[in-house]
């Protein structure tokens, strides 16, 4: 008779290595694979929740400045209104007063408006900044130039009026200008 033996199969070590390697892999794959997605949901999730808080601090924030933006847009309209020869020559008392001390007078005016609401300049762009610089420079150059025009015998009351006639014959006006930039610019902020 023939004897059973049986013989304890037993694989290689390498073999059993790899099967343990598989038997570990089929864990730990899965593991990282949700590891990596919540970790892929988490950073999406802290931008989005950066971004809402960013946008309510903007929104906050414009409550505040919006309003305060304004009044330096009003001031800026203001010193344009304020520099116009209308303006400065209508509540005028001429007596005693020459030209050229008028024209100091109007230059004085035109500088202290100007240097009284330069620090508006932060709320309004570049471009409409350069505009009022621009309008503040060509009304001196106009008080001058209509000085320099007047002879001997022009008086106070002459040069006045040929200031505000010249000046409202001229179209558009720097100041004009200015303050329409002034107005468009507004209303992309409303």
């Amino acid at each position: 008779m023939q004897k059973n033996v049986y013989y304890m199969h037993s694989e290689p070590d390498h073999i059993q290595n790899r099967t343990a390697m598989l038997e570990i892999l089929k864990y730990i794959l899965p593991s990282l694979v949700v590891l990596l997605c919540a970790w892929v949901v988490m950073a999406k999730q802290m931008k989005n929740e950066d971004a809402r808080r960013n946008f309510e601090l903007r929104k906050q924030s414009q409550n505040v400045i919006s309003p305060i933006r304004l009044r330096g847009y009003e001031r800026l309209s203001l010193l344009l209104e304020r520099i116009t020869p209308e303006h400065m020559l209508i509540d005028l008392d001429y007596t005693g007063m020459t030209i050229p001390l008028l024209q100091q007078h109007l230059l004085k005016t035109i500088r202290s408006e100007f240097e009284h609401n330069m620090s508006q300049q932060i709320y309004v762009s570049d471009e409409v900044w350069t505009a009022i610089v621009l309008a503040k420079e060509e009304m001196m150059r106009f008080v001058n130039t209509c000085a320099m025009r007047c002879t001997d015998s022009d008086t106070v009351l002459t040069f006045a009026q040929a200031m505000i006639t010249t000046y409202s014959s001229n179209g558009e006006t720097p100041t004009m200008r200015a303050q329409q930039l002034l107005k468009d610019e507004v209303r992309t902020l409303l």
